[in-house]
């Protein structure tokens, strides 16, 4: 499990490797009855994407010891990336009747945040961070504090919860990209650019170094934002040639700034090894921008049809739906991502507004 969090923080597969060897030789030692290791492999699985042998390892983790709140965490996040959602909700609920810790109230904080109700995933998450043990732990707490203050609107919340977060763990790759977004929103471009940078340098997680690049991009500032999107290159060919499904990010940024038909056929995979709504997002995304947007659009619908509040995901919808000559529907969609987070996205944000005025020009002419 070490390795597995290790690989988490550095983006290093190769840890990976270095886990699941430790883990077999586990197993091979104790076949029987060795809960640590069913559940340590569930975790591994669900670490690479490999969500429906993270369901199998979590089901043997519980049929070897049902009172494992952690092998119920396990199940919890497969169901979640596999869009069953009601049976995560139930997972989280019994992790969370056997052990109300740290690890299962972050947990029920998501379902809460997944079905648009923040401010009782914000109590869940305080009530995390009160229980958590370690700094790290703390760490996690505060980053996903200042992640729901920052995509409501609330940059001066997330930027102060980063801050305490950062005072504990100086180097905490999720606080310094959540600081950077607060920073980009309240104006700051270079503490919102320092703060990438050093996430990056830290761990360049595919969304830190999309983040960073399109900062860059937004700023005017070309030459910068082409290291970055190399790097998410040469991360998609290494992807490419594991055959392991494409992340939300990688189909973004394909979809943006590469080949839309290649966005495609990566959001394609994903979706039907992985239909969780950020995917679904992302695809729907992917057959916007290749011209296909038709077949987006319940794909749109789907990313948003747990009640979940994501500017992001309401501005994909509004422009597929604009596209499609559905103007009132656009307009609504662009207002709710405006009125979610102002200032969502470095690039589309700005066309958001812009996208909104036109709109409402038709409508006053009308």
């Amino acid at each position: 499990m070490a390795y597995v969090q290790q690989a988490r923080t550095t983006a290093d597969p190769a840890t990976y490797a270095m886990a699941e060897s430790a883990l077999r030789t586990s197993l091979k030692v104790q076949p029987q009855d060795n809960y640590a290791a069913q559940t340590a492999m569930g975790a591994l699985a669900a670490a690479r994407h490999d969500f429906r042998a993270a369901l199998e390892w979590g089901r043997r983790a519980v049929a070897t010891n049902p009172a494992g709140s952690g092998a119920h965490g396990v199940l919890a996040d497969a169901h979640t990336q596999l869009g069953r959602y009601e049976a995560s909700y139930q997972d989280v609920q019994r992790m969370t009747d056997l052990r109300p810790d740290t690890a299962s109230l972050a947990r029920a904080s998501y379902t809460w945040e997944l079905r648009g109700d923040v401010p009782r995933a914000r109590a869940l998450m305080e009530r995390a961070l009160q229980d958590a043990p370690t700094p790290g732990d703390q760490a996690f707490a505060r980053a996903h504090l200042a992640a729901l203050a920052v995509e409501s609107g609330d940059a001066r919340t997330g930027l102060r919860e980063a801050e305490h977060g950062l005072r504990a763990v100086p180097r905490d790759p999720q606080l310094l990209e959540t600081r950077a977004r607060a920073h980009h929103a309240l104006g700051d471009s270079r503490r919102a650019v320092a703060d990438y940078t050093a996430a990056v340098a830290i761990a360049p997680l595919p969304q830190y170094v999309l983040g960073l690049g399109e900062l860059q991009d937004s700023l005017g500032h070309p030459a910068a934002a082409q290291e970055q999107y190399a790097i998410l290159r040469a991360q998609e060919r290494l992807r490419a040639a594991s055959k392991a499904p494409a992340d939300v990010d990688a189909i973004l940024f394909e979809a943006d700034h590469g080949d839309a038909r290649r966005a495609v056929a990566m959001g394609r995979t994903a979706v039907e090894s992985r239909p969780f709504i950020a995917v679904q997002d992302a695809y729907a995304w992917a057959l916007h921008r290749a011209g296909q947007d038709t077949r987006a659009l319940p794909y749109a619908d789907r990313a948003l049809a747990l009640g979940t509040r994501s500017a992001l995901s309401h501005y994909h919808r509004a422009v597929i739906e604009r596209s499609l000559g559905n103007l009132t529907a656009a307009r609504r969609d662009l207002e709710t991502a405006l009125a979610i987070d102002p200032r969502f996205h470095p690039l589309h944000a700005p066309a958001a507004r812009t996208a909104l005025r036109a709109l409402q020009r038709i409508g006053s002419a009308s």
